[in-house]
Order: structure tokens, then C-alpha cells, then sequence
């Protein structure tokens, strides 16, 4: 299976997410050069944030034009680039991101042979694995458990209604693998695609499925198949630094990390006589 893919673009400026925002009654707009522009309201304050894209250039007219000249505009860089004066929110970040190559032999060698022993004994076991698209429904079990994992471990996600809508909106873009032994389920995971990348957006196992190395079954299947379908990279999630082994079992499969832009806060009346930044 193969996706007319669009060009590589990070999931929240994919048309997908603006209409999954939309569906669920977040307003939104497109400036000039197509970036995707979040409108909320924070303490009645209005409040824009354009997520992962660099600003266009002549920032300050592309708001005049858009009508926010006066709002505060929240600035997260997919990578680092060159900014206008803005406060910083937060340093960047590193990303985690696996290159994906067509051919299964180099994708196995680019493992750490601690990640390839354990796909090994995975291969070896009775695991059966089913893959689809996700149904979007905002109470679908796996988003249920997310929700719940997301509480106990005190981590942010999307809520399940934005994902169900994106799931609604664009079907094609979710990808859904279950690996199951016997009539038990023992890990999930959902990736979603965008252009020529996709975004490993939910993970869930059981400890049945961590004994198994369930996940690294998963992944390595999820990898061949998006692979497959002309997806490039997958984004695997931002360094925690609180998470050394997640962070050893991502970086483990070949993957690299790649700074992110930071966030900044780009207001007019800040910036005057403010020094301008570079988020490198």
C-alpha cells in the first residue's frame, strides 16, 4: 500500500490537524505563506501560537494582514532558525527522529544490537499483529487507555476527541498496530502521517507485552510499513529527560535527535529595543 504523500510538513501544520482543531471549534488561520495559526483565548486574553513552522518572513505585516497586529503570537520552530526579538518560553529541545530506508536489511542494521536482539526473540514468540486505521470515535478503548496512562504518569496529550477527529478527518493518516497473544491483546500503537513523515503518537503495553519486547515488534513493523507506504521519517517524540529508558528504547532503533526551535513569545509592544534571538 502507497499514499499520494504530500510534501514532508510537521503533524500540526498538516490540513488533517486544522480540521481535527476545527471539528472540535478551535479557530484557526492561514497566513500568507499557508502557516497554520492557532487562536485561544488564555486568562480573556487572545493569544495566537504558530506550532512548529519558522515565521515568514516580514512577520509583523503577515499578522496585520491576518488582523493580529496586536495579539501575542507564541513561536515554536520545527527547527532552529533565525527569529524576530521575542522572549524566551522554553530552550529547544531535541527531537528523536528515525530515518526510514525502503530496503528491510539496512533498517536492521542501522539497530543496536541490544534493540535487534530483543525484535529477535520477539520474532520467535507467538505474537500476532494486526495494523489498520484507527476508528474515530472519542471512546475507543485505546484512547480510553491513553487517557488513563496519561493521568497516572503525568504526561500531556492530545485529548481523545482531537484525536478521534483527526481519525475522522483523515482516516488514511492513522496507523493503528495491535500485538496480540492468543485472545489477549499486550501492546498497542498508533502512528499519525503527515506528508512524508509520521509521528508516533500513543504507545500502550501491558507487562505481558514488555516481557515479550512487544513494543520492538511493533515498532519494527510499524517502521516497514510506513516505509513501504513512501513515509520517510518517523518522529519518535521529544528527549525526556526524566526518562532515560525511554529515551535509550527510541534511540536504540537507528533513530537521531535533531533540535527543535524552542518557544518564544513574539509580541510587538515586547519587542521594541528588545535584542533579537537566535533559537540555534
Amino acid at each position: 500500500m502507497s499514499l499520494a504523500l504530500s510534501p514532508d510538513r510537521p503533524l500540526l501544520q498538516d490540513p488533517a490537524f486544522d480540521a481535527a482543531l476545527r471539528a472540535r471549534g478551535a479557530r484557526t488561520l492561514r497566513l500568507g505563506g499557508g502557516e497554520l495559526v492557532l487562536l485561544r483565548r488564555f486568562a480573556g486574553l487572545r493569544l495566537a501560537m504558530l506550532p512548529r513552522a519558522a515565521p515568514p518572513p516580514g512577520l509583523a505585516c503577515a499578522l496585520a494582514e491576518a488582523g493580529l497586529a496586536r495579539v501575542p503570537l507564541i513561536l515554536s520552530p520545527d527547527h532552529p532558525c533565525p527569529l524576530p526579538p521575542a522572549l524566551c518560553l522554553q530552550r529547544p529541545r531535541d527531537l528523536i527522529l528515525l530515518d526510514l530506508p525502503r530496503e528491510n536489511a539496512r533498517a536492521r542494521e542501522a539497530l543496536h544490537p541490544k534493540w535487534r536482539n530483543q525484535l529477535r526473540r520477539a520474532e520467535k514468540r507467538p505474537i500476532h499483529i494486526v495494523e489498520g486505521p484507527l476508528a474515530p470515535d472519542p471512546e475507543h478503548p485505546l484512547l480510553r487507555m491513553e487517557q488513563r496512562q496519561a493521568r497516572q504518569r503525568g504526561y500531556l496529550n492530545w485529548p481523545a476527541p482531537l484525536t478521534a477527529a483527526f481519525a475522522m478527518a483523515a482516516p488514511e493518516q492513522t496507523l493503528w498496530l495491535r500485538a496480540g497473544v492468543r485472545d489477549r491483546v499486550v501492546a498497542h500503537m498508533l502512528f499519525l502521517i503527515h506528508g512524508s513523515r509520521a509521528t508516533y503518537h500513543i504507545g500502550q503495553t501491558s507487562p505481558e507485552g514488555r516481557r515479550l519486547h512487544a513494543h520492538n515488534l511493533l515498532l519494527w513493523r510499524a517502521s516497514r510499513q510506513l516505509a513501504s507506504m513512501g513515509v520517510r521519517r518517523i518522529e519518535l517524540g521529544l528527549v525526556q529527560p526524566g526518562a532515560p529508558g525511554l529515551n535509550r528504547f527510541k534511540l536504540r532503533t537507528g533513530a537521531r535527535r535533531q533540535p527543535t526551535g524552542g518557544s518564544w513569545l513574539y509580541w510587538r509592544p515586547l519587542a521594541r529595543g528588545a535584542p533579537r534571538p537566535s533559537c540555534a
